[in-house]
């Protein structure tokens, strides 16, 4: 059969999968079902472990429209596997939005029926008889139901309302007056219920599932292959331990998913009102609900049971729970554009009637599990919203996914760790071979040959290697807890120890949350006014500008207190102004909506002139200047901009306000109202570190009336508008953040400013900070794109140099870069132009990334951007940030840092409850602890393992092995006790300029590993052949005293001792079970690394207590023998001359290691590697150079050349990037040069070719 084309399904999504049909065989299902009897069923084990192994072998391919199982592949870098079964349901239609109970197949928008009927779905095919029931294909996957479409041969995701590419008018027209229960029910067939069911899985699935690691059914098959060997000690303190750690993982998972499915479930089902077709409105369950359902939001508010677009009203909402952000939100209904047409409007533009998107309409759009806190209503028309996805389709249901089914930890330790187990595995291989070959020449039983051939890879592979391994990040992760920092990903403390760049977020992060108002510049027939210290002035009550600053913001009284965004708090709380919102009794008594009321106090306002015959009405009127807020167009990070219009009481015509981003609100006005020197004051202000707010005005046309303000385009208001001034906020650093990025940048840890702030301004803070260094340069890229037939081009132009004046005050002018000085360069860009570069100058974006260190003006997605492009240079990306437009990123991130006030932000791995940086050295200094003590702790393992390893080996060339009780004592009496303290070193009180290595393959490590086996392995050779050369020596019996063999008077003939039949007393098992005993001991010191990581290990003082009190226990019995304890370990007694002789054998072993990896390892070949690790050496901005560094590279590179004659090409892209960039002439761009996109030949589809060409 030919094969089908290849499909993708999510296709350019984060779920991207590769996608095959397979049908069930039976003769290859047969032959499967052979090998698993032949095999005592580990063929099954393994089938269950690779799922594509197990299609391949069991199944033929054939087309997605014929199969019956799917198989899937991942197409991010992991290639995950995946199998689901294809199931078949009927139903009376194959498209949800199919009207049933008209003739034609249209897609309509409620399906109106004559006879609604409350038939139950499975009823629906009886009652539309005459459509034929037709077979709907699906497949379920991580709870996500995949449907088969026809149409496109593929199977696709029935997401919601948004699959049929609705506008917001066609919302408002098609999708306002609800479903019929029949339509309902029917499309509950497709979308299933809605609710996100996080179902906690039995103890016995648990059990299953974790009992069929890999792992474990090794532990079982080396804990029955012990029992046959009567080893039965060690065999049950195996399966207690393996038990035990069952238990403990059982208990985690169980709890975690419980935790999880609570969290789900708070509030998840409630009780809605839903409105019908038939104008009905009914009680009903929220798990009924389905996109098109038409619901009506409590006046007390609730937890939102979906997402929906409102479409009538004003919602005041908590999004904490998805954002970590608890200021409260303004929603307002979803415009529509087409009423303006039908009202006698202006008309629609071409694309003012926009695709509906949840990202595009978040401020129309109520999410599920956020918290509606108030509404505003009318009282004719209540606040609706319209259901536009449900269950795990929605915001927070794909939260839930991201948590239940994360993403694998890519990290090269844990790729180095498996395979570090295959090489372990291939020398167990050999050991194998080697005690078969060498038993069937000494004529050994079959069974003896099976059982001890077998035992020698249960040796390779250490029982509590998982249990060590994850010990030294469960102590890391208490030690964040300490000092504040939670985690909820504690793979990632590791991964944190390889951070060498951070973004920071500037507002709330590097500087205070809190603005201050330093000032405001007023302007007035297009010329600016001295600037003035406050607006709480009596002269300036009734001007526009503290109209504007009083009435332009998203503000909502709760319980009384004023709360939303806190700029707009500052800037109203300036005015001196008072709020009032209307009560639900006073919306009630009116007809349309009372609007939020602004007035500023008594005391502010002029005393009118009262004459006799005004009427008292008209004359409180005039005393009072009232303005109220009758539509609110919310803050947008797109747009950069927010806007009201308003009503003077007593005025007839509306005003709008305008309140935003310089550029933006300027771009939006009349030219002859904005001051030509606009740019100057501007650039002038932002250089200081201001962070600018500009306003406006406009007053609108008298045939505006409210109901076209309800649903007219923001697009209609924010235009022709008059400009007011400039709204200066003082936004300080925080007392902590100069010293962290100092402490940042003398670790070679590069940092980068990510902030929606104005692109001066944060170029101003990064000085500040210390972030751009004062001597360095700043190249700003201003990136334009295609326009009226002109390609997309870059103008490069150098930020002044704030430390750098002529004598007369004036500006420096533009002076060239000196490459080949000191002198380093930063990039500045804005959100406008990093879109464009993404777009346009792809093969810029790399050179830009590796020194952009400003990036103003960037969205929430632009943010995750930035983040992707700087990992795909290699970088170990971290992000800190603090606000709902960080989330993205901090997912992203490989650590993202939340300084949110909740305990746990789920958006991020790491929360800290400081509210400052100071927790990112903090949380690199763990995170290298961990990452050396993995280290630490894996070579300890391999060493024990490959110890325990020779000394078998060894002792099975004279058929002995080691005794059931010395291998209990060695495994829990020696290697536990140190495993698990030799974890607890502290992290080191600095950050050094250094990283920890990410993999185990890596040269120092190797040499470490190799050095330490082939010293293990002579001085147990030596041991081994030097006892059998000693004159007392000979086989050992029950009968032999070798410790009295020269008082032939003393010797005593026990005939009644038994027979040692695994041979394990004797004089070769004794000395390598004292030599190898010590060696554990002598390796874990020598691995247990201090310094620059991690605290001293004599500073750990339960390490210290417990190799002291083993190496006191040990010596003590080899050199004074006690007979219950050599009965115990079955040693037998030797010359106390060889006693004295071992004490040398392991004093020359621990001198030679500890010179191997003191003198050795960490004095020459780990600064050849951290030289190269060194960012000074790729273009990075790196510290003064001191003499002792200068000796130090010089050293290195003698080494360097000594060791191997070229120097390698560095393995990460960012360093192999900044060596080609350090020899390129045309890099970085001169000043005033432009840089213009050239388009592509017709057949070749990539973009980014560019040419610099000099401005004229």
């Amino acid at each position: 059969m030919e094969k089908d084309d290849l499909k993708i399904v999510n296709k350019g999504l984060e779920d991207e999968m590769e996608i095959w049909g397979y049908k069930m065989c039976r003769w290859k299902l047969a032959l499967v079902c052979l090998g698993v009897l032949c095999t005592g069923g580990f063929l099954l084990l393994l089938l269950y472990w690779m799922p594509e192994w197990c299609v391949k072998s069991t199944c033929t391919r054939c087309t997605l429209r014929d199969a019956q199982l799917i198989l899937l592949r991942s197409t991010d870098e992991f290639k995950r596997w995946f199998l689901a079964k294809v199931r078949v349901m009927m139903a009376p239609g194959r498209n949800p939005f199919h009207s049933l109970d008209s003739q034609t197949t249209s897609t309509v928008a409620n399906g109106h029926t004559p006879h609604p009927s409350d038939s139950p779905p499975d009823d629906l095919i009886r009652k539309y008889a005459e459509y034929q029931p037709v077979q709907i294909r699906y497949f379920t996957l991580h709870s996500t139901k995949y449907y088969w479409n026809d149409v496109i041969q593929n199977f696709e995701v029935l997401m919601g309302l948004e699959d049929l590419d609705v506008t917001c008018s066609s919302i408002h027209s098609e999708h306002s007056t609800g479903l019929t229960r029949s339509l309902q029910e029917y499309r509950r067939l497709f979308f299933g219920v809605n609710e996100i069911a996080v179902k906690v899985p039995s103890v016995f699935k648990l059990l299953i599932k974790e009992v069929l690691n890999p792992f474990y059914i090794f532990q079982l098959f080396s804990v029955i292959l012990w029992s046959a060997d009567e080893y039965y000690f060690y065999a049950v303190a195996i399966v207690i331990m393996s038990v035990t750690s069952i238990a403990t993982s059982l208990y985690t998972i169980k709890k975690q998913y419980v935790m999880l499915h609570d969290m789900v479930a708070t509030h998840s089902i409630v009780r809605v009102s839903v409105c019908r077709a038939n104008n009905d409105i009914e009680e009903a369950m929220s798990t009924d609900l389905v996109p098109g359902d038409i619901i009506i939001i409590p006046t007390n508010g609730t937890i939102m049971p979906c997402d929906a677009a409102l479409i009538s009203g004003t919602c005041i909402v908590n999004e904490s729970m998805l954002t970590g952000e608890s200021v409260p939100v303004t929603k307002t209904n979803l415009p529509n554009p087409r009423l303006g047409v039908a009202d006698g409007g202006r008309g629609l533009k071409g694309g003012e009637d926009d695709r509906y998107s949840l990202e595009e309409h978040k401020r129309h759009t109520l999410f599920c599990g956020t918290n509606v806190i108030q509404t505003r209503f009318y009282s004719g028309e209540l606040v609706k919203a319209v259901v536009v996805r449900t269950g795990f389709s929605t915001a927070k249901g794909q939260l839930v996914r991201s948590i239940l089914y994360p993403k694998p930890t890519d990290f090269k330790l844990y790729r180095d760790a498996y395979l570090f187990l295959l090489c372990l595995v291939a020398v167990a291989g050999i050991g194998f071979v080697y005690s078969i070959v060498l038993s069937v020449i000494k004529q050994v039983p079959a069974k003896t040959i099976i059982i001890e051939s077998l035992d020698i890879i249960t040796i390779t592979v250490p029982p509590a290697l998982p249990a060590a391994m994850t010990a030294g990040i469960v102590y890391a992760q208490r030690r964040l807890k300490r000092i504040g920092i939670f985690c909820i990903s504690p793979q990632r403390i590791n991964i944190c120890g390889q951070l060498n760049l951070i973004c920071f977020d500037k507002t709330g992060t590097l500087t205070e949350d809190g603005l201050d108002l330093w000032g405001i510049q007023r302007a007035e027939n297009g010329r600016f006014l001295l600037s003035e210290e406050n607006a709480y002035k009596e002269a300036l009550v009734k001007s526009p500008f503290v109209a504007c600053m009083a009435s332009c913001h998203s503000l909502t009284k709760i319980e009384g207190q004023l709360s939303g965004d806190p700029l707009d708090l500052k800037m109203f709380e300036a005015t001196g102004w008072i709020l009032e919102e209307a009560t639900e009794e006073e919306t009630a008594l009116h007809n349309r909506i009372m609007p939020t009321v602004v007035r500023p106090p008594k005391q502010l306002l002029p005393e009118p002139a009262a004459t006799p015959e005004q009427d008292m009405e008209l004359y409180e009127l005039s005393a009072s200047h009232e303005i109220g807020i009758v539509r609110q167009f919310p803050f947008s990070s797109a747009l950069q901009r927010m806007c009201v219009v308003t009503r003077l009481l007593g005025e007839k015509r509306m005003d709008a306000f305008l309140k935003g981003a310089p550029e933006v609100v300027a771009s939006l006005c009349k030219k002859e109202t904005v001051p030509e020197s606009f740019s100057e004051v501007l650039e002038d202000y932002t250089k200081q570190g201001f962070r600018v707010i500009a306003l406006a005005h406009r007053r609108l046309e008298s045939k505006l009336t409210w109901h076209k303000v309800q649903n007219i385009n923001r697009d209609h208001i924010e235009t022709n508008m008059e400009f007011l001034g400039l709204i200066i906020m003082q936004n300080k650093l925080k007392a902590e953040t100069p010293g962290v990025l100092e402490d940042l940048r003398r670790a070679n840890i590069r940092t980068v400013m990510v902030t929606g702030d104005n692109m001066l301004t944060a170029i101003s803070v990064a000085r500040d900070c210390g972030m751009i260094p004062p001597q360095d340069r700043v190249i700003i890229a201003d990136a334009l794109p295609p326009k009226d037939g002109q390609a997309a081009k870059i103008n490069w132009r150098y930020a002044d140099n704030p430390i750098k004046h002529t004598a007369d005050g004036s500006h420096p002018p533009e002076v060239e870069l000196n490459i080949e000085g000191e002198e380093q360069y930063h990039f500045a860009m804005s959100g406008r132009s990093f879109n464009v570069i993404m777009e346009h100058f792809q093969d810029l974006v790399q050179k830009l990334v590796l020194h952009g260190t400003v990036f103003a003006r960037m969205a929430p997605d632009q943010k995750t951007q930035l983040v992707e492009a700087l990992q795909s240079v290699d970088y170990f990306v971290g992000m800190c940030g603090d606000g709902a437009n960080d989330c993205g990123a901090l997912k992203r991130a490989h650590s993202g840092i939340s300084l949110s006030e909740l305990e746990a932000s789920v958006a991020s791995p790491f929360t800290s409850r400081t509210p400052n940086i100071s927790c990112v050295p903090n949380l690199i200094r763990e995170g290298r602890a961990a990452l050396i003590t993995s280290f630490c702790v894996f070579k300890f393992m391999a060493l024990y393992s490959l110890i325990q390893y020779i000394s078998v080996t060894l002792l099975y060339s004279i058929l002995s092995n080691l005794g059931d009780f010395q291998f209990l004592f060695i495994d829990i009496g020696i290697i536990l006790l140190i495993v698990f303290t030799m974890s607890l070193n502290p992290a080191w009180k600095d950050l050094v300029a250094r990283r920890p290595p990410s993999g185990l393959i890596s040269g120092p490590l190797l040499f470490s590993v190799l050095t330490q086996i082939l010293l293990c392995l002579g001085f147990q050779t030596l041991s081994f052949l030097w006892v059998q050369q000693q004159s007392w020596y000979q086989a050992w019996s029950p009968t032999s005293d070798a410790c009295n063999m020269f008082n032939n008077s003393n010797v005593s003939f026990d005939n009644t001792s038994e027979h040692d039949d695994h041979n394990i007393k004797n004089y070769e098992n004794t000395t390598l079970f004292f030599v190898s005993s010590f060696q554990y001991l002598i390796v874990a010191i020598v691995f247990s690394k201090g310094k620059p990581f991690r605290q001293p290990s004599y500073k750990n003082w339960p390490f210290v207590v417990s190799a002291l009190s083993l190496y006191v226990f040990l010596l003590f019995i080899m050199l004074h023998p006690v007979a219950a304890i050599d009965e115990f370990l079955e040693i037998v007694c030797v010359p106390f001359e060889w006693r004295i002789q071992m004490l040398f054998i392991i004093i020359g072993n621990a001198a030679a290691s500890v010179v191997m990896e003191t003198l050795i390892l960490d004095t020459i070949l780990w600064k050849l590697v951290f030289s190269r690790d060194k960012p000074a050496a790729y273009g990075a901005i790196s510290a003064a150079q001191t003499p002792q560094a200068g000796i130090d590279l010089w050293g290195s590179r003698f080494l360097s050349q000594l060791c191997c004659r070229r120097r390698k090409a560095p393995k990460a892209r960012y360093m192999h990037l900044a060596q080609e960039l350090r020899v390129d002439p045309e890099w970085p761009p001169k000043p005033k040069t432009t840089t213009e996109a050239k388009a592509p030949p017709p057949q070749d589809s990539e973009n980014g070719t560019y040419q610099t060409i000099q401005a004229s």
